[in-house]
């Protein structure tokens, strides 16, 4: 064998040796990281309602006289104390009754149909304009 092919035979071995490092497994770990930390993480910025029953007064019920009733009917439909509203208008119209009385009770009612975003929303604006004594009733008929 000449001495000038051996050097050239030497080249090429070395470079068919090296091992090619793929990219793919290397990415398929990083997502499998990602979408591991994207299901644990913990979503603590939600905004939550605190909701607290009535105190247990010896079998007697509060009653609802003197009670402010807002009746949520679905897709915007709002009553306050029978007048027909908008959900954008209500915290404006309650501001006379709470500058008046603010420990003023409220009476939420709901039909079958209402969406829970929709009374969420009712809750927020009630909320906004200062009510704190607000209550639930169910229509008749509701499961």
């Amino acid at each position: 064998m000449p001495a000038s092919s051996q050097p050239h035979s030497l080249a090429l071995r070395s470079t068919k040796n090296r091992a090619l490092v793929s990219l793919t497994p290397l990415i398929d770990v990083v997502f499998i990281l990602l979408v591991f930390f994207m299901l644990v993480s913990s979503f603590a910025d939600w905004r939550t309602i605190a909701v607290s029953p009535p105190l247990a007064t010896s079998g007697q019920s509060q009653g609802f006289t003197g009670a402010v009733l807002v009746e949520v009917r679905g897709e915007g439909q709002l009553r306050l104390s029978g007048e027909v509203l908008k959900l954008d208008e209500i915290a404006e119209r309650l501001e006379p009754i709470l500058d008046g009385t603010p420990d003023q009770r409220f009476i939420i009612k709901t039909v079958d149909s209402v969406q829970l975003q929709e009374l969420v929303d009712v809750l927020d604006q009630l909320s906004a304009a200062g009510a704190e004594d607000i209550s639930f009733a169910r229509a008749e008929g509701a499961r």
